[in-house]
């Protein structure tokens, strides 16, 4: 027994059983739900409007050769899945990860190439347009970033006509769920309620007020379609009421170039920044930008102390440098469960600790294991941007010699297309997203400076990515 890291080799038979425990942990870089995350987000947007259906695809890993990492696996199988199934889906999509060693791009590389790399890129598209794009580069030129996206998107065509085939041969027909759209009747109502006002709802200075004002308007058409549908749903009346919302906001930004809050499409909120405020802790900051705030901490520690995790896919197994995010309920004026960390928190911290790793010194250079908590105070978008932001800071007030700063933005879109949904009218860039941009938005476009770069699109279409890449 190794009482340091809770380790027991044992031989049974002519094979010898490893058991691991106490800061051995299966889930402790959680990457199994980082994989989920990442399966799941090119998917969702290919369902139908008015798909409400549960539909669960399950990825089960029963083979790992520790060399290759399973989860563009799990992306192609879960497409494939989709594809021979009756379920309706826009597919197929295909993904692949991409480095460069030598300055050549390599599809699908395994963990000791990627320990060489200066570029860490997933890519998820359809066969015509990007869909999801989620990585990482130490410091990677504009060109080659693109020449990658291009590279990565060639290298999943092969993917896509073998999931087309196979569709074609064994897939089952597909069936044809009646989808819960807006009913006409009832947006006919919202129009007369609210139709004239909706827009000086939005667009308050501040969230609360904002919704303040919104929430008024969903009473009073709430209160007109019951008085003449009596039996019309909760979720029909927020149907219609939402669409009402969505399309108002819309419109506003790509005829009046008029945002939210008021601010121009290229325009960062107001910043703040306070370190040291903490004096027991190693490092402390405080971050804002606009109504979003982050505690962020540094704390030092020995090699030791690095954490150690079971890579039974391969790759590293320690951990010297980690990146919690904690976004409890209060910080959007909620209440709810407050414990362990949930699938969103895992994958902001992960996306944040990504952002920030490239700029870690090396053990050799600085000796110790560092943690970073990121504790969200107040948020109205882009909390794991702040945290990388606010990370930044804390380290540095710790005495960390980083490598280079970081700081990190979400970029939203809206785009307009013609009434057959193929041809692209006209789209806009919004910098430094709030929340009812990226939820009435067409993506969430996360850019992290001066190493890290993480992209994810959340549209109606996939193609609504393209006027960001370029």
């Amino acid at each position: 027994m190794n009482q340091k890291h809770q380790s027991l080799t044992a031989r049974v038979g002519d094979r010898d059983l490893h058991i691991e425990s106490g800061k051995y942990a299966k889930l402790a870089d959680g990457e199994e739900i980082l994989t989920c995350r990442m399966v799941d987000r090119p998917l969702r947007p290919l369902f139908p409007k008015g798909y409400y259906f549960d539909t669960q695809v399950i990825a089960i890993l029963l083979s790992t050769d520790g060399l290759n990492d399973p989860d563009i696996l799990a992306i192609n199988g879960a497409s494939a899945a989709l594809m021979v199934s009756d379920i309706p889906w826009a597919g197929p999509v295909a993904g692949v990860r991409v480095a460069r060693l030598q300055g050549k791009f390599v599809a699908n590389p395994t963990h000791p190439e990627i320990a060489e790399s200066d570029l860490d890129l997933v890519y998820v598209g359809t066969e015509h347009e990007a869909l999801m794009i989620e990585g990482s580069g130490k410091e990677l030129p504009e060109a080659e970033f693109k020449a990658a996206l291009e590279f990565a998107h060639q290298a999943i065509q092969p993917i896509i006509k073998i999931q087309k085939e196979l569709a074609a041969s064994c897939g089952k027909p597909k069936r044809q769920p009646a989808l819960m759209l807006v009913k006409d009747e009832l947006l006919e109502i919202a129009y007369q309620v609210a139709g004239t006002r909706i827009e000086a709802a939005i667009y308050q200075p501040s969230k609360v007020a904002r919704y303040q004002a919104v929430e008024a308007l969903r009473e009073e058409v709430k209160a007109k379609i019951l008085e003449k549908f009596p039996t019309a749903t909760a979720f029909e009346i927020s149907q219609a009421f939402d669409y009402l919302q969505k399309k108002a906001f819309r419109t506003s930004i790509l005829d009046k170039n008029k945002r939210c809050d008021g601010r121009p499409a290229d325009q960062v909120r107001n910043l703040s920044g306070e370190v040291g405020f903490l004096p027991r802790a190693h490092g402390s900051s405080l971050f804002a930008r606009g109504e979003t705030q982050a505690v962020c901490l540094a704390t030092l520690g020995p090699l030791e102390e690095a954490q150690e995790i079971d890579a039974y896919t391969g790759g590293e197994s320690t951990k010297r440098f980690i990146l919690h995010y904690n976004f409890p309920p209060f910080s959007v004026g909620e209440t709810g469960r407050f414990g362990g960390q949930n699938r969103r928190e895992i994958g902001h911290g992960a996306l944040a600790e990504r952002s920030l790793e490239p700029v870690i010194p090396s053990a050799a250079e600085f000796g110790y294991a560092l943690r970073v908590t990121s504790e969200v105070m107040e948020s109205n978008g882009s909390t794991s941007m702040a945290s990388v932001c606010g990370g930044t800071l804390a380290l540095l007030d710790a005495g960390v010699p980083l490598k280079a700063p970081v700081a990190g933005i979400s970029v939203g879109l809206v785009t307009e297309y013609d009434n057959q949904g193929t041809k692209l009218l006209r789209h806009q860039l919004l910098t430094d997203i709030i929340g009812s941009e990226d939820h009435f938005g067409d993506m969430d476009f996360k850019t992290r400076l001066v190493c890290s770069s993480g992209r994810e699109a959340r549209p109606s279409r996939a193609s609504a990515l393209k006027p960001a890449l370029k």
